[in-house]
């Protein structure tokens, strides 16, 4: 009985820690969202000022909900130039786009305005249209768990597919280019 008072806070940060443990082993990825078949939420962000757009005009376009809806299906890519994995997915997005004709509205997180200029401008940039999310208000209504993160949207601008994490080229031509498929 005198060992109590010393056993106790023992097995409390036992229990706790067996707790954390088999808390903390749950993979984000595996996580479904909570907006598949649902609308996107609802968003009106800023262009990434000083893009050139891809019909070669200077002015930067928009990316609102409204350009979600466009009867195709596309994917919305949030991305940063600090995110290194950002860096390795960005080259399976490019030839997403320019191979398979993917349409990709990209949404750049808390980012510096000229590192994300300087990331597109070395990586490569095939994004239809590039929003500025600043203060990570519109990350937070998509649910994103951290960057990259890409979602799937159906023509109507309903979310079909969630994908954490960067696409490796085994996600890209096994599941996310059959599901665009599907979706036409």
């Amino acid at each position: 009985m005198k060992r109590l008072p010393y056993l106790l806070p023992l097995a409390v940060f036992a229990c706790i820690a067996v707790y954390l443990w088999i808390g903390l082993g749950n993979d984000p990825r595996n996580l479904p969202s909570a907006l598949l078949d649902k609308p996107s939420p609802q968003f009106d962000l800023p262009p990434l000022e000083g893009r050139a757009r891809l019909d070669g005009k200077q002015e930067a376009l928009p990316l609102a909900t409204r350009h979600l809806a466009t009867g195709k299906p596309m994917l919305v890519n949030f991305f940063a130039s600090w995110c290194g994995p950002c860096q390795v997915e960005h080259p399976i997005l490019n030839q997403m786009a320019t191979t398979h004709g993917v349409t990709i509205h990209g949404i750049n997180y808390k980012d510096d305005p000229a590192r994300a200029l300087a990331f597109l401008g070395r990586l490569g940039d095939t994004y239809d249209r590039v929003g500025r999310d600043l203060d990570g208000r519109v990350a937070i209504e998509f649910g994103v768990y951290g960057i990259p993160e890409t979602f799937v949207i159906d023509g109507q601008g309903r979310v079909q597919y969630r994908h954490p994490g960067p696409i490796s080229p085994d996600v890209a031509q096994n599941t996310i280019l059959p599901l665009l498929e599907s979706l036409k």
